[in-house]
């Protein structure tokens, strides 16, 4: 199994995807969690609010094909689903073969850091709270320890449901 901290709302009433998707990807942004999957009815919100956090290469993927890619081609360290396009077992496979996947490297690996790069020298350093980011934070780097494929010690950030050992969402 693997660790899991719920940046979910904890309430049935309606809540603000940012409200959930700002505190995930930071908590991967600053090394608290090693990857994240954020779940909403399209994937869509969830995945442009966390890609305007410094370090986050979110990705939607609707099937295994673009969980598989999303990690071998893109290093993505925030998986973003669907939930109200998907089925639990289609959900429940997605998650599987996303954390299994490895970084490829090679030429993936350059136009990473292209991405990087140009984060790097645009970014203002600020957090989404208005915050100062932290001077000298080392943010990760493709294929780095911390964003290869989790295993069993490894911590998870995730928001709206968790996922269990057995792949069950609760």
């Amino acid at each position: 199994g693997h660790e899991v901290r719920d940046f979910g709302s904890q309430s049935p009433d309606p809540s603000d995807y940012p409200d959930v998707a700002f505190p995930a990807a930071m908590s991967v942004s600053e090394g608290e969690t090693d990857c994240g999957i954020l779940l909403c009815g399209t994937g869509i919100g969830m995945c442009i609010v966390a890609n305007k956090v410094r370090g986050i290469r979110a990705a939607i993927c609707y099937d295994e094909l673009t969980a598989e890619i999303a990690r071998r081609h893109n290093d993505s360290n925030v998986l973003c689903l669907p939930a109200d396009l998907l089925s639990d077992d289609t959900i429940r496979r997605i998650v599987d073969v996303w954390l299994r996947t490895p970084f490829e490297g090679g030429r993936h690996e350059r136009r990473v850091r292209k991405i990087i790069a140009f984060e790097d020298s645009n970014h203002d350093g600020q957090c989404p709270s208005g915050q100062s980011g932290a001077p000298g934070r080392s943010y990760p780097r493709p294929g780095s320890p911390r964003l290869a494929p989790p295993d069993t010690s490894e911590r998870l950030g995730a928001s709206d449901a968790q996922v269990g050992e057995n792949g069950t969402k609760s």
